[in-house]
């Protein structure tokens, strides 16, 4: 533990190549541990181009590192800087290195990729061990399947750090629905590192001037978001061809299309919508929080922040997972479906509009998440919160005996 001071600092990582998931996990984790430990700053490390789209709290920060995106055969490009990928990744590695070197955090806490983005934190957490940081590897319930994250994580040489690296490994969720590593043969050692704290919960936030809503808002409507949307163009232009083949269909819809998706498909996909009275469409809401408080039901790819916020604003949703290329969320869905907290519409590659008219029909009749009891299930931030306490100097003992009181 490192010597007292008046402060205590976290240190998030988030590699960021893709997508909103990572950015929304960890801005979550960071606005619940200000709000929980009155001393504490938290700088979010993130690679993603629009993280000052979002608020943050105070005495929650961040520093953008230059943006890469994952290609369709796995290598890596720049996002915006026309220079080799090799120069940008060093550039991240050093930025990277050079933040915690200068804020010097008490706990670092890695998002999903252990090594980071090509092993590029990896220096840092040597670092940092030396010098007293608790370090954490923080991962969501579900990864890939097994036959291809064990080569995945041999490829990386993973294992050797969360042996000899990592002080502790958290996984947001609950070993009843999803075990994320249960088919990677773990060392003893590693294995009683391993903490289920249960899913992160959201809330729509009553900060600062209320989000301005889409007109649609004003009457029932079911929300379909892509997430990100870089990977979301079959799941829009499924429900469009419901809506289109049945105009009867319960609720209008409101789209949500994503800021990553490709912008020839957000104009086909606006024009489609806007020739429909019932359906319209966005790009993106920073808030998707009040968005979905509002709606009926939700439909959606399923991605762990959304299943997130559908458990906790206790709302039915048909979840129509990707399967390429991870299967990450059709693990998440099929278990989940299994148990009754959501339903679940397979992409079959037709997008038939009938079939997802009859799904969207059925969506108002789906029992609520919260008429299935699953013991812990979204008690994640309170047990993160219990996690981290040993490790941040309080400034008082009535912030400690606040802490014990979670429990």
């Amino acid at each position: 533990m490192k010597p007292a001071r008046k402060d205590t600092r976290i240190l998030i990582y988030s590699h960021d190549t893709f997508g909103l998931g990572h950015l929304r996990r960890c801005r979550t984790i960071a606005h619940a541990l200000v709000d929980r430990f009155k001393n504490l700053s938290v700088l979010i490390l993130s690679g993603s181009p629009i993280i000052g789209s979002f608020d943050f709290r105070s005495r929650v920060d961040f520093v953008r590192v230059p943006g890469v995106v994952k290609l369709r055969n796995g290598e890596y490009t720049p996002l915006n800087l026309h220079i080799d990928v090799e120069q940008t990744l060093m550039m991240r590695a050093s930025i990277i290195k050079h933040t915690a070197e200068m804020f010097d955090p008490d706990i670092f806490i890695v998002d999903k990729e252990p090594l980071g983005l090509r092993g590029e934190v990896l220096e840092t957490l040597e670092m940092l061990k030396q010098g007293g940081t608790r370090l954490v590897l923080g991962l969501r319930d579900v990864m890939d399947e097994p036959k291809l994250l064990v080569p995945e994580w041999r490829r990386k040489k993973v294992l050797p750090a969360l042996r000899d690296i990592y002080d502790e490994i958290w996984i947001y969720g609950l070993p009843q629905i999803c075990e994320p590593l249960a088919g990677i043969a773990l060392p003893a050692s590693v294995k009683k590192k391993i903490t289920y704290t249960g899913y992160l919960a959201r809330e729509v936030s009553t900060a600062g001037a209320p989000p301005r809503l889409p007109e649609i808002t004003k009457r029932p409507y079911i929300l379909v978001t892509t997430g990100g949307g870089g990977d979301g163009e079959g799941l829009i232009d499924w429900v469009l061809r419901a809506y289109e083949h049945d105009s009867l269909l319960p609720y209008s819809a409101l789209l949500v299309l994503g800021p990553f998706m490709q912008p020839e498909k957000q104009t086909e996909f606006m024009n489609r919508a806007a020739k429909l009275k019932r359906v319209d469409a966005i790009t993106f809401h920073s808030n998707l929080e009040a968005l979905v408080a509002g709606a009926a039901g939700v439909v959606a790819m399923g991605g762990y922040n959304t299943f997130c916020v559908v458990l906790s604003l206790d709302k039915r949703a048909l979840i129509v997972p990707r399967t390429t290329p991870r299967l990450e969320q059709f693990i998440r869905a099929d278990s989940a479906a299994k148990i009754g907290l959501i339903a679940m519409l397979s992409e079959d590659g037709q997008n038939d509009p009938a079939v997802m008219a009859a799904a969207l029909r059925a969506l108002p009749r789906q029992n609520l998440p919260s008429e299935v009891v699953v013991p812990g299930l979204l008690e994640g931030l309170p047990n993160v919160a219990k996690l981290v306490a040993p490790w941040l100097n309080a400034a008082d003992d009535s912030q400690s005996a606040a802490i014990a009181r979670i429990g």
